[in-house]
Order: C-alpha cells, then structure tokens, then sequence
C-alpha cells in the first residue's frame, strides 16, 4: 500500500492545500495530512483548531487521515509507514529550498519526496499573506475554504 505525509503547519489551510490534498489522495493509497508542531513559533489558530479545519476539509477524501508530528519528518513518515512525502511547490524559490531538504531527508531514512506544483490559481498564495491581509482588513475569501474563512474573521 502506498502511504504518503503531506506536512505543514497549516495555519490557516489554503485552497493550495486543499488542491494539493486531493491531487495526492488521487495519487496514493493513503494520505496523512500531518500538522507539524512547533512549540517555539506563535500561530494564530492552535493545534486542536488546525486539526479542526483539516479534518473538515479531509472528508471528501476516504484515503486521507489527519495526524500531527513532532520532530524531525521522516521519523514520523518512518512511523506511520509511509514511504513519501508530499511538498507544493509554488515557485522557483520553493524548489530550492524543498529539494534540499528532500535530498537530506532521503539521505537519513531513504524516504521520498514528491513535489507537486501548485496550480495558477494558488501559486501567489500562502498561509502568512492570508493572515497578513485578513489582519489588515483585506479580502481573502478566494483564497481559503469557506469554512477556513469563517473562522479566520472570528479570530481576526
């Protein structure tokens, strides 16, 4: 069975993760949507409101299932099985610094990477610029599910 980790933090998830959760789901057996924690970085949403949004936007995808990980990555991939990871790649400066890290990654364990290229649509979009132009009173419908939405104004 192949398994793959699709990591982020995921703080807000954006219509990138989602389009990037269903083109691996279609990809692979199994799917875990894995929200990084990081005790050192603030977020505005908290781990369980993370998890919250992810499982939301996971059902219409029976193969995937959201988990957490603390740590280094490929320990929990190690873990979980799964022998992927999964990485959107919305620019040049992205693959840099993704294809490093992968090339570590499968240097310690033998674990893959995967890169997906964002679509047109999501490739300026990110979980920061999200929050920082929802902070600053700008629209951000279009970038976030609806349901992400709604509660990035009630913690706004």
């Amino acid at each position: 069975m192949a398994k793959a980790v699709f990591p982020g933090t995921f703080d807000p998830p954006t219509n990138g993760h989602l389009d990037i959760i269903g083109r691996a789901a279609a990809a692979f057996d199994e799917v875990i949507v894995a929200a990084g924690v990081n005790q050192s970085k603030a977020r505005l949403f908290d781990l369980d409101e993370r998890l919250t949004m992810l499982t939301e936007l996971a059902k219409p995808f029976a193969n995937v299932r959201i988990g957490t990980f603390e740590g280094l990555l490929v320990d929990y991939c190690r873990a979980e099985g799964a022998g992927v990871i999964i990485k959107g790649l919305r620019s040049a400066a992205d693959y840099d610094y993704e294809l490093q890290m992968a090339q570590l990654n499968h240097a310690m364990t033998g674990v893959d990477t995967m890169f997906l290229p964002t679509r047109a649509e999501n490739a300026f979009v990110s979980s920061s610029w999200v929050k920082e132009i929802a902070k600053l009173g700008g629209e951000v419908a279009s970038f976030v599910p609806a349901g992400v939405h709604a509660r990035l104004l009630e913690k706004i």
